[in-house]
């Protein structure tokens, strides 16, 4: 027996990313701990609670719209990963590397809330 939200896709990457932002973190400065760490780890963890809420028993436009919390809270862990690179705790490389993850994640997104009915 599973929960429907684990078969899909777009809730594996959000687990991926997750554990993946969850490490990043922990190389930023101490001072970070109940700024910039807490608020990308809070973000990077709503993309996959967001779509497993949404997708529990929720009407088509209740999913929609957990849909749409999540893609927020992947905008949140973008900007959150352009501060990083401006405080210089990241480097261009590592830097292109979640942004392409989260630009990915973001189209699965987007293409699976189209998906659902109206």
């Amino acid at each position: 027996m599973s929960f429907k939200f684990e078969k899909l896709l777009i809730w594996q990457r959000a687990m991926d990313l997750g554990e993946e932002i969850n490490e990043l973190s922990l190389t930023f400065p101490d001072r970070e701990r109940f700024n910039l760490s807490s608020q990308i780890l809070r973000a990077s963890d709503s993309i996959a609670l967001n779509i497993s809420e949404g997708s529990i028993g929720q009407s088509d436009l209740e999913q929609k719209k957990f849909i749409g919390y999540s893609i927020r809270s992947l905008a949140e862990v973008v900007t959150c990963i352009y501060k990083a690179k401006r405080r210089n705790y990241i480097n261009e490389e590592q830097f292109e590397g979640y942004y392409q993850s989260l630009f990915h994640l973001m189209n699965m997104l987007v293409a699976f809330r189209n998906k659902i009915k109206k």
